[in-house]
């Protein structure tokens, strides 16, 4: 079948307010190209909204504000806007271009929005509370008055101390180096909870500048259990890590859901609905990915699209072997379709083996938790 919004929509039960287009790598052209093909259309046909990727949830607001009113330049959107150093790769850069284009002269109602989901977090580390916590703080100091929260600005500062303490790079790797423990850190979990517990019992109408602030104490709460996990010496700690910054994002993406349909994307580790695993130090780490979460809570407003490549020959990825799902997909004459999962459920599959750490093939045995296949058949762009 093409791949194409109407193919998709062919798959699903009904139109789900989450839409789930997950990536097998990160960065590649051809899987960029087709998302914003697919976003256009969703837009144009379905009247979604709103696109989610996996990249820093605070950072995506200058994007948002970009696309929605103009505010700024886009080489500046694009170093600020996102993490992972995604706002280089050309596929991103089209899709904000695209978004700001369709916006202008458009009623707000009508304007399309961009979301990050992922918590402020890299493979180096993760960021300090500060941004988080002294933005909800200002907040419900204008809405309530200080009065009625429960420590000042001073003393939040007092507390986080400088900002190097978080982000220094050697706590990924010994735990004895991360602060997350200290009664600092453990004195503002608590004024985290409580700030936030202020902000929900306040009966504020849905605004962008309330949804803001939610966002800001989901953030916080989230990267202050984040540090305390990186300073855990366990031996789950990394499995820990690995749930927590999950759960960021499933937090994120069901508070996108009230706001309305929206477009998903990420690796499909964290959009499946089986549990995800990744080896570290020799050994399997598992965990329940932000999709299971919230297919979970949304049910059929959840719908999950793996994406495959036949060949990256860039990164050494040769045709795959046929009696892979990539095989079987590979032997088809499209250059791009979308499959359902069901017609490849009886066939008699075996996981692919990647020479390359970066790309990760299907695995036949979740052929059943997953609504649509999107295959490329060669990841150069064409």
């Amino acid at each position: 079948m093409s791949a194409d919004v109407t193919t998709v929509m062919k798959l699903l039960p009904a139109t789900p307010r989450l839409l789930a287009l997950g990536e097998p790598t990160h960065g590649e052209d051809v899987l960029l190209d087709l998302r914003n093909d697919l976003f256009r259309e969703l837009v144009e046909q379905q009247g979604y909204r709103t696109i989610a990727i996996e990249s820093d949830c605070l950072m995506g607001q200058v994007v948002d504000d970009y696309v929605t009113s103009g505010t700024g330049d886009l080489d500046d959107v694009m170093a600020r806007g996102f993490s992972h150093e995604w706002g280089a790769f050309p596929g991103n850069r089209e899709l904000v271009r695209w978004m700001r284009a369709h916006n202008d002269g458009r009623p707000a109602y009508e304007r399309v929005r961009f979301a990050g989901f992922d918590g402020p977090l890299e493979i180096t580390g993760a960021a300090s509370p500060r941004q988080a916590l002294t933005a909800l703080h200002a907040h419900l100091t204008a809405e309530v008055g200080a009065g009625l929260l429960p420590c000042t600005a001073e003393t939040l500062d007092h507390l986080l101390g400088t900002d190097d303490r978080w982000t220094n790079p050697a706590a990924m790797r010994d735990p004895a180096q991360s602060v997350g423990q200290t009664p600092e850190a453990k004195e503002l979990r608590l004024l985290a909870d409580d700030l936030v517990a202020l902000l929900d019992a306040q009966p504020a109408p849905s605004s962008d500048g309330w949804e803001q602030a939610r966002r800001y104490g989901r953030t916080a709460v989230g990267l202050l259990r984040y540090h305390r996990w990186m300073a855990d010496p366990s031996p789950n700690r990394m499995t820990h890590l690995l749930e927590v910054r999950d759960s960021m994002m499933a937090a994120n993406l069901l508070a996108l859901a009230e706001r309305g349909p929206t477009l998903v994307n990420a690796h499909n580790g964290h959009l499946q609905r089986d549990r995800s695993t990744i080896r570290m130090g020799g050994a399997p780490v598992q965990w329940w990915s932000a999709g299971a979460i919230v297919s979970a809570r949304l049910g059929r407003e959840y719908a999950f699209l793996a994406s495959a490549i036949g060949t990256i020959p860039q990164h050494g990825v040769d045709a795959p072997p046929p009696d892979t799902v990539e095989g079987a997909l590979y032997a088809l004459p499209q250059d791009r379709c979308v499959a359902d999962p069901r017609e490849l459920a009886d066939a008699a599959l075996t996981p692919r083996v990647s020479p390359w750490y970066g790309y990760a093939p299907l695995d036949p045995a979740q052929l059943a938790s997953i609504d649509g296949i999107v295959f490329v058949r060669d990841g150069r762009r064409h």
